[in-house]
């Protein structure tokens, strides 16, 4: 297997980091408006439109951030090829991330969201989706920091 030279690492994750930051914006557009909707034990279709909507672009984000992002990121900085649980504890240690448990949990709500076929399921997701969404930006910020701190990132 050839090894993908420096610059086009570093021209992928611009790419990346320019889709995710695309992704960011409508997620958090989606969690303000889901936000405002009260918890109640029916909901209207519009409602239910926002709430599939909110766990799509949780999903997206978050999918375009773990397997993208912080895999190109792991490539230039020359780390071997890891489990994503040993990649986020040692991404964690480097200051990569904010937290390796945290995206564990969001992980494993993306795969629940992916999994859930029952539309009216959603609902009771919501909460930790917008819980679990803030985590999910807050570690994408750590993430844009890190990176903004390699000379890597100005090479490019």
């Amino acid at each position: 297997m050839s090894k993908i030279n420096q610059d086009t690492l570093v021209c992928l994750l611009q790419e990346e980091i320019g889709q995710l930051e695309r992704s960011v914006i409508t997620l958090e557009m989606s969690m303000r408006k889901c936000g405002q909707i009260p918890r109640k034990e029916h909901y209207t279709f519009e409602e239910m439109e926002s709430f599939d909507s909110l766990t799509s672009k949780f999903g997206r984000t978050s999918d375009l951030y773990t397997k993208k992002v912080l895999r190109t990121v792991w490539m230039l900085l020359h780390e071997p090829f890891v489990p994503f649980i040993d990649l986020l504890n040692k991404a964690e240690k480097m200051g990569l991330i904010g937290s390796a448990d945290q995206l564990i949990d969001i992980r494993d709500l993306r795969n629940q969201i992916t999994h859930e076929y029952i539309p009216e399921a959603i609902t009771d997701l919501v909460p930790e989706v917008l819980e679990l969404g803030e985590l999910l930006l807050q570690n994408i910020r750590s993430t844009h920091h890190f990176i903004e701190q390699r000379a890597w990132h100005k090479s490019g």
